[in-house]
């Protein structure tokens, strides 16, 4: 006999089909679960609304003061200078002031004020501050009664309760103090809102009153101390400063003094305007000589008759055009007398003459001039070197008061810082004096606080609309994790997508008085009008040409598999057809006790060859075309019977048989392998499943397992339906005429 342990896994066509099926989820799948599990869900909802309702109306009432502060940017550099003193400078807070406010911010929250104003404070009048707080009220109330009688009790054995000190209860209650101080800059101003909680209105106002007083004052002291320390350091610095300028002036004299030098400044001194006079002399000097020299050299070159003519400087001399002039006149005389007389004539020899003596002096005269132009290149010669050597004793005489000048530099670079210096500190001391008698603050009370007349927390309205929705949020995630973890066959839309079967019919949940409900053909109702859907469901799936055997199955027991095969073999009969119902559970066999038939002679017996088919099925008075072919006793072999070659025989008998129906109840598929051995001889399966009580992965797993011996699955019943909005009720429809239902359901 082959089972599901000898064969490999094989996976059914609809399965196949239903893996590769999309996971959508349909909004009306969520409401159908929050239906299902709508007390779990109106309880868990209750239980929050509850809760923070308690909540609120157990808390102490609180109430917030509100005090309004000025807070303006102060000029730092009243207070202290740039770079000395502890005061932060100006620039810092020229472009983003939000460091100097943030650090107001901390100090009205700090520590050490929060000490000023507990010290400033009786803290006999403060219910809220030394320890005799309002009473509770409600759940709190009782919980710190509980709490106070459990300490109690248990004093004996855990000893007096420790002391705490002066000191760690003052901490405590300073730490307390700054904990209920908050702060709220108004937007684009600088006013600040400074809040205080108590539980006592009073003791709010007063607090934060007293804190802003405090702070106002602590403000105008620091800036009283800090001008103060100023004041006392500038003080001691210009004495200071005073001395170290008269030492830096002193040894700026004693050093002029000392080195002869009574004016070391350049536009004052002497020397160096002797040598710029003497620069410009040399100057002067080189370039006359450089002329001279040139024009010299020119005659030089080109001699006395030549420059007579080209040099500028001989051409213009008076004698020389005296002499020229007088030659030229002799020249044209002679020239006159050429025309009448010979070189021998008196007139002639003597105009000869004149002319010989007229060029004489004018070599003479060219001569002189040449000389005079030499004498003067001479002159500037000698004049260019004299001048050189003044030159070069004043550049001596000058870097030697350059040498000097560097030091007096250097004591008088000294000298005007520590008067500069001197005199910075001065006026400072002299505004800082001037602040310090104005008493000026940069920090004002605008509005004190009010007694407040309300509390502002608990809001009571706030609280239960917080519960309200936590409630609903953590109902609705009960409600789908329910529906997550809860991954059985409650529909048929189940059926259809996670399983990838058709649904034949969905059969109600009934109790009856008897043991299982049974179909009337008198009567209708959700029960009889599911199981004549079935009925139809089945007929049309069957397409086998002589008897249809249909096996009768489920994954695991009490699903309802007996009652579903019952009342389908009942119904067919009750649609005129001729049907044989078989029950096939050797094991736990309950047919016969549903027809009220005793369970002495049945299958066993025909398949042990004990008795013949004819005798061991039992024809029904009504409807008197069914028959019921009990299990019969028990054997202590069923597998081996249903497996046999004898019910393989059986079966094909049945088929050719009479009956057009076969139905076959057979034992559930998960506990036995008599459904997987029947089923591949069935012309198709009806597998049925209990509403809410099959899990997904046992439904595939029992259809694997028949999906063995590849049978014809015809679909899924799902029983014990709850009826609800989710389910169609076949109560709602019905005719007027009962007889012609009768009529209709016989016709059937």
């Amino acid at each position: 006999m082959l089972t599901s342990a000898h064969r490999p896994p094989v996976r059914h066509p609809a399965l196949a089909a239903g893996a590769t099926r999309s996971a959508d989820t349909h909004l009306l799948d969520k409401l159908r679960a929050l239906l299902r599990y709508k007390w779990p869900a109106a309880g868990v909802f209750v239980l929050v609304v509850a809760a923070a309702a308690v909540q609120a109306y157990s808390r102490t009432p609180l109430y917030r003061a509100t005090a309004r502060l000025l807070i303006e940017l102060e000029d730092e550099r009243s207070l202290a200078m740039e770079g000395v003193g502890s005061a932060p400078k100006a620039s810092e807070y020229t472009y983003d002031p939000e460091p100097y406010f943030q650090t107001q911010y901390r100090i009205l929250t700090g520590r050490e004020l929060a000490e000023r104003v507990l010290q400033t404070l009786d803290l006999r009048t403060l219910p809220d501050l030394n320890g005799s707080e309002p009473p509770r009220r409600g759940v709190v109330r009782l919980v710190a009664g509980v709490r106070g009688t459990a300490s109690a009790w248990l004093r004996p054995l855990t000893g007096p309760a420790p002391v705490r000190s002066a000191s760690r209860s003052r901490e405590g209650l300073i730490a307390q103090f700054s904990s209920r101080v908050s702060v709220a800059p108004v937007r684009a101003s600088r006013l600040v809102d400074v809040s205080f909680v108590a539980a006592d209105p009073e003791t709010a106002a007063k607090a934060v009153n007293t804190l802003a007083d405090e702070y106002v004052a602590q403000n105008l002291d620091v800036r009283q101390q800090d001008m103060s320390k100023s004041l006392t350091w500038l003080t001691e610095e210009l004495e200071r400063q005073e001395r170290t300028l008269e030492q830096s002036e002193r040894a700026m004299a004693e050093y002029r003094a000392g080195n002869n030098a009574g004016s070391l400044r350049d536009h004052e001194n002497i020397v160096i305007a002797r040598l710029n006079q003497l620069n410009e002399s040399a100057t002067r000097a080189r370039t006359a000589r450089a002329q001279k020299e040139s024009l010299y050299k020119q005659i030089v070159a080109l001699g006395a008759a030549a420059a007579a003519e080209t040099i500028p400087a001989i051409a213009s001399n008076p004698s020389v055009q005296s002499i020229k002039a007088t030659l030229a006149e002799l020249q044209r005389q002679k020239a006159l007398l050429a025309e009448r007389y010979g070189d021998k004539h008196p007139e002639m020899v003597t105009v000869l003459a004149s002319i010989q003596d007229a060029s004489k002096q004018l070599d003479i005269e060219l001569t002189k001039a040449i000389e005079a132009i030499r004498h003067d290149f001479e002159s500037s010669v000698l004049e260019e070197r004299t001048l050189a050597r003044a030159l070069s004793d004043q550049q001596t005489v000058a870097a030697d008061l350059d040498r000097k000048g560097v030091a007096y530099t250097v004591l008088e670079r000294e000298a005007q810082s520590n008067r500069q210096l001197y005199e910075t500190l001065l006026q400072r001391e002299k505004e800082l004096q001037v602040l310090a008698n104005s008493r000026g603050n940069n920090v004002r009370l605008i509005d004190r606080a009010v007694v407040p007349s309300a509390p502002f927390a608990p809001d009571i309205r706030r609280s239960l609309m917080l519960g309200t929705l936590a409630g609903l949020l953590m109902a609705f995630g009960l409600v789908f994790a329910l529906d997550s973890f809860d991954d059985t066959i409650k529909s048929a839309e189940d059926v259809t997508r996670k399983l990838g079967l058709p649904c034949l019919g969905l059969v109600p949940d009934v109790r009856p008085s008897s043991d299982r409900p049974v179909v009337s053909p008198t009567r209708s109702g959700d029960f009889g009008e599911s199981i004549r859907s079935l009925r139809t469901s089945v007929a049309f799936s069957s397409d086998t040409v002589g008897s249809a055997v249909v096996l009768v199955t489920s994954a695991q027991p009490l699903e309802g598999k007996t009652t579903t095969a019952c009342n389908l073999a009942m119904a067919m009969a009750y649609g005129g057809a001729r049907v044989l119902l078989v029950d096939a559970d050797l094991r736990r066999p309950s047919v016969h006790r549903g027809f009220g038939l005793e369970n002495r002679l049945g299958l066993s017996d025909v398949l042990s060859g004990a008795a013949p088919l004819a005798s061991a099925a039992y024809r029904l008075s009504a409807p008197d075309n069914l028959w019921v072919m009990p299990a019969g006793v028990p054997p202590h072999n069923p597998s081996e019977l249903l497996g046999s070659k004898r019910m393989e025989s059986l079966i094909e008998q049945m088929r050719s048989g009479p009956f057009e129906w076969v139905i076959i109840d057979t034992p559930p598929v998960l506990a036995v392998t008599d459904a997987s051995i029947l089923a591949r001889q069935a012309t198709g399966v009806a597998f049925v499943l209990g509403s809410g009580m099959t899990r997904r992965r046992v439904a595939e797993r029992a259809i694997e397992t028949l999906a063995i011996g590849g049978p014809r699955i015809l679909g899924a019943v799902l029983n014990r339906v709850v009826a609800s909005r989710e389910t169609y009720s076949y109560s709602d429809y019905h005719r007027l005429d009962e007889p012609a239902v009768q009529k209709v359901a016989v016709g059937l």
